[in-house]
């Protein structure tokens, strides 16, 4: 089936920060209830490849929510033959937060990253891993990757043994967590921005330090390219860097799902 017959149009709705946006989603996705938290309202946005099935993904947003981004992303990855899921991070805090890039946006989001406390989030996180794993579509290993909080957790999630592989994108707060590196022996993919001023290359040389001499951690550094380079809402996105670092990640998950 052509792609462009598998979307439709969502009516105008309101995003959370009041204005009105058209969506456009993937007929092979929708929201699903991640029931093994013993707790009712974890959710997370499931979207499938066109074969139905395949290895799987976790796929987890940055501070911004399960947003039209992170919705887009987890169909890219479908399109590339995975089945993903990306999981309600905020669901403790305020359940299918959707924001924008602008300054309203930003203080809601940051507002909302304070409120999180990472070792429950990672708990969460590594519920929704062992689910997707559970669901019939999934065949195979599954990966988690993580955008900057959603990094640090894809870390966590690894270091869990929750999956069988992992990547972190400017992973925000790895290194003050560098006590989980000798419990993660799956292979784990780093992507870092040179310009990145919430890591350093202070913080990026402790988190490599941590896992030194051992064949399952790789690094790339992106020259020149500040934090959320992937990110095509926001400033910072930088096409060829984002295109590297997929076409990274791509090859780093047929080698090991």
């Amino acid at each position: 089936m052509p792609y462009e017959k598998m979307l439709y149009e969502l009516p105008l709705r309101r995003n959370t920060t009041g204005s009105i946006q058209k969506r456009v989603d993937n007929m092979n996705a929708k929201w699903i209830d991640i029931p093994n938290v013993g707790k009712e309202g974890f959710s997370g946005y499931l979207s499938l490849p066109p074969t139905g099935r395949g290895p799987g993904i976790l796929l987890i947003q940055e501070i911004w929510g399960v947003n039209s981004h992170i919705r887009a992303v987890a169909d890219q990855y479908a399109l590339d033959g995975y089945v993903v899921l990306a999981p309600d991070l905020f669901w403790r805090q305020q359940p299918r937060v959707d924001l924008g890039y602008d300054d309203a946006g930003r203080a809601e989001a940051m507002a909302l990253r304070q409120q999180v406390d990472d070792a429950q989030a990672g708990a969460d996180m590594a519920a929704a891993a062992e689910y997707l794993k559970s669901l019939p579509e999934v065949e195979g290993a599954v990966a988690a990757i993580g955008y900057c909080l959603g990094g640090q957790l894809a870390y966590r999630v690894a270091a869990a043994g929750s999956v069988d592989a992992a990547v972190a994108y400017y992973g925000g707060g790895i290194q003050n967590n560098l006590e989980l590196a000798e419990k993660i022996t799956q292979p784990i993919l780093f992507h870092y921005a040179e310009l990145d001023r919430m890591i350093p290359a202070e913080a990026v040389g402790k988190v490599k330090i941590s896992f030194a001499g051992r064949d399952n951690a790789t690094f790339f550094d992106y020259l020149g390219v500040d934090h959320g380079f992937n990110c095509w809402g926001r400033p910072a996105y930088n096409q060829k860097a984002a295109a590297r670092a997929h076409g990274r990640t791509l090859t780093f998950l047929s080698e090991h799902l």
